[in-house]
C-alpha cells in the first residue's frame, strides 16, 4: 500500500465517518473502526510508528461521531488486524512485543469509546493469542476473534478450526 488507510482517521475523518454512515444507513448493526492497520509496526511501514494513540483512539471517536449523527443504536467495534509481520521465531518480533503493540493499540480503543473488539484476520493462532492477551490485560469488553484458513481447511502456519478453537476457548 501507498497510504496507510489507518491514517485518514486523521487527514480525512469526514471520508471515514461518511463510510461509517453509509453503513449504518445500509442496516449494519455493528460498525468496525477504521484501525485494522493502527499498530506500531504496521504503521510504521508508513513513518507513523508513533502514532498509534491517536490514529485508534481517533477512529474510535470517529465510528462514535457517525452512530451518534444516525441516531442508531449500532455497536462500534474496535478493530484489531496482525502486525503484518512475523513473529520470532520466523521474524524478529518477540511474543512480548507483539502483546505490547496490541494492548497500546486497544488502549487507544477505550479511550475513544468502543463497545467491543474485533481481532480480525489473523493466520497465526500464536499472534491471535498474544492479541487477545493484549486486550484482556486493559478491557473485560467482548471479543470476537476472527482466523483465515485456506481452501484445504488450514491457517497459513498450518493449524486446523479445531485446533484454534481449542486454544481460544
Amino acid at each position: 500500500f501507498e497510504h496507510s488507510f489507518d491514517e485518514l482517521n486523521l487527514s480525512r475523518p469526514e471520508m471515514v465517518q461518511k463510510v461509517h454512515q453509509d453503513y449504518i444507513k445500509a442496516g449494519a448493526e455493528i460498525i468496525e473502526t477504521n484501525t485494522f492497520g493502527g499498530n506500531r509496526f504496521r504503521l510504521g511501514a508508513h513513518g507513523l510508528s508513533g502514532k498509534p494513540k491517536q490514529i485508534n483512539s481517533k477512529g474510535a471517536k470517529i465510528a462514535r461521531e457517525a452512530r451518534e449523527i444516525q441516531g442508531e443504536p449500532v455497536f462500534v467495534a474496535g478493530s484489531i488486524g496482525p502486525l503484518g509481520k512475523p513473529l520470532a521465531p520466523i521474524g524478529k518480533i518477540t511474543l512480548k512485543q507483539a502483546q505490547e503493540a496490541f494492548q497500546e493499540q486497544a488502549e487507544a480503543l477505550l479511550e475513544g469509546g468502543v463497545d467491543l473488539f474485533i481481532i480480525e484476520t489473523f493466520s497465526d493462532l500464536n499472534e491471535i493469542k498474544e492479541a487477545i492477551a493484549g486486550v484482556r490485560n486493559v478491557s473485560k469488553l467482548p471479543i470476537i476473534a476472527q482466523m483465515t484458513f485456506s481452501e484445504e481447511g488450514l491457517t497459513l502456519m498450518g493449524q486446523t478450526p479445531d485446533e484454534i478453537v481449542r486454544e481460544l476457548e
